[in-house]
Order: structure tokens, then sequence, then C-alpha cells
């Protein structure tokens, strides 16, 4: 198995913020260096063991689909080269795996879209038939197809927290009710237009999230990550059956196999420490983000 990078420590630029799977550092005021390690994370906690080249895959689809829907809307690549703003030493930890992007004011919510019931919308729509306040009809089932995408977003949680699904009229407090309409306008043709490319290769998108934040002159630009296994559910198209619960190319393989494990005789209370994976398991999640890669990009 490759070696893999489960932390980046720069020295040559101040760290700003480290998240569950990305570092951020700045390059001067106005651009931010991304790097992305190779930790994943599942029900909001990081696991101890990394997923080779799982920083440069993600890099590589994110940067794909930046790069196919830039006619929707802006995003917040500068064009310039990652290794450039590194000290010589620091060049492998960046090199494949990084992006040299704007600073943006970030929104406070994220912008989820859903063509599919699952995971808490699922739960949801059992609960009482609707998904974040949007009303959908009966008779739905587990993975059923939505008539049409609906925008369902979500508060940012700090660190350790889970992300809590909110309507869209509470989006709208927190953002402007303008803004919080061209957010759910923008994504949901974001999440169009990729699904119906996927679809044709192989890769339903079950639901993603997408990031946005505002540049200097208030446009709303596309950040972070898209439509990548960590931030999307991504099923085999010929895997996908009404009412069944798919196989999928992102990580639900490790949700499962974490729900299905045992420490002494009892379930993971989903809190740290995370149970140690086994190299099975690694190797698996690795191979479905491989696949999901190669698939969508052709590399």
């Amino acid at each position: 198995m490759t070696s893999a990078l489960y932390e980046s420590t720069l020295h040559s630029l101040p760290l700003v913020a480290r998240g569950k799977v990305r570092e951020n550092y700045a390059v001067g005021s106005r651009r931010l260096l991304m790097v992305a390690s190779d930790r994943i994370s599942a029900f909001d906690v990081v696991m101890d063991e990394p997923i080779p080249a799982k920083g440069a895959l993600l890099t590589r689809m994110a940067l794909f689909w930046f790069g196919k829907l830039a006619h929707v809307v802006p995003n917040h690549l500068t064009g310039d080269d990652p290794e450039s703003v590194v000290a010589p030493d620091e060049v492998a930890q960046v090199r494949g795996r990084s992006m040299l992007v704007k600073r943006l004011r970030p929104l406070p919510i994220e912008a989820v879209v859903r063509g599919y019931l699952a995971g808490s919308g699922w739960k949801e729509y059992q609960a009482g038939g609707s998904v974040c306040g949007v009303a959908l009809p009966p008779g739905l089932r587990l993975a059923s197809r939505l008539p049409q995408p609906i925008f369902t977003p979500a508060t940012k949680a700090e660190a350790g927290a889970h992300d809590e699904n909110i309507s869209f009229e509470q989006a709208a407090a927190l953002i402007g009710a303008e803004r919080a309409a061209e957010v759910r306008d923008v994504a949901i043709r974001l999440y169009s237009e990729a699904a119906r490319y996927a679809l044709d290769r192989g890769i339903v998108i079950a639901d993603t999230k997408f990031e946005f934040g505002l540049d200097e002159q208030g446009t709303l630009t596309l950040m972070d990550e898209v439509l990548t296994p960590d931030s999307s559910r991504f099923w085999p198209r010929d895997g996908w059956r009404d009412g069944d619960n798919p196989p999928s190319y992102d990580k639900q393989y490790l949700r499962d196999w974490l729900e299905a494990v045992r420490i002494d005789g009892r379930p993971w209370d989903k809190q740290a420490p995370a149970p140690e994976l086994p190299d099975n398991v690694v190797a698996a999640t690795a191979a479905r983000y491989a696949e999901a890669a190669r698939l969508l990009t052709g590399a």
C-alpha cells in the first residue's frame, strides 16, 4: 500500500485552520493554500488510520468539477501553482493534493442538494413526509429518486459537533432571503448538471453538499471541495434499486463497518477515539475512492 500523509506540517506558511481532512495555510492576505491529507472522518470523528492517496484523489476530483462547472458559478481557484509558494523541502507534502485559492468570506450554511432519499433525509421523510421543510409525495422508499432535486441546507458545525439540517426559512434568516434563494438555485443547477454527467458514467449522485463564500465584490463563489466521495453519496448506477440500500463509492462502506463493529461486546458510541481500522477496511475504502475518481474523471 502506498505511503499516506496523515497531516501536513509546513514551516514556511502560517497555519490558519486544521479541519477533519484539510490544513489551510495563509499565503499573504488574499490567498490560502489548502492541503488535503489522507485522513478520513465518519460520524464527525477522525479515524487514526489514513486512507492512502485519498487526499490526491479528492483534489483531482475537485479540480475536475471546478473546471467542468465553471460556467455555472465562479470558484475559488487562483490558477497559481501550489508548489510555488512552499519551501523546497515541503513540495512533497503539497504535490498533487493541494489547491491555491482565493480568501473568501464563507457563508455559514452548507448547501445540500438531494436527488434521492437516503441518510438523514430518509429518516426525516419516514418521520413526517418531508425533508428540511420540503414536503415530498407519499409512498417513497429508501433510495427512491425524487421528482426533482431539493435544496436542504444545514448549519456548519464546530469541530467535533454534528451539522444540523435546517429549513430554507432558517437559512434565509442566517444569510438573507435573496442570498439564500441564489444559493439554492445555483446549488440545484450544479447538482443537476453533475448528476446527469455522472449517470452517463455509471454513478448515481444521490446527494451532495456545496460550500460558498463571497469575494471582495460580494460575488457568490463556490469553495472548499466539490462532488467528491467525502461530500457526496455516490452509488453505482447498476447497483441502484428503489427500496434497497445500494452499495456505494463513498465512505458509507466505512460507516457501515463502524456501525457493525463491537468493542468489548458493545457498539461504538461514535465518540473519539474511533475503533482501529483493519488493513482490509482501509484498502477497501481506498479502492472505492479510486474507482469513483476513475469513472468520473477518466484518470
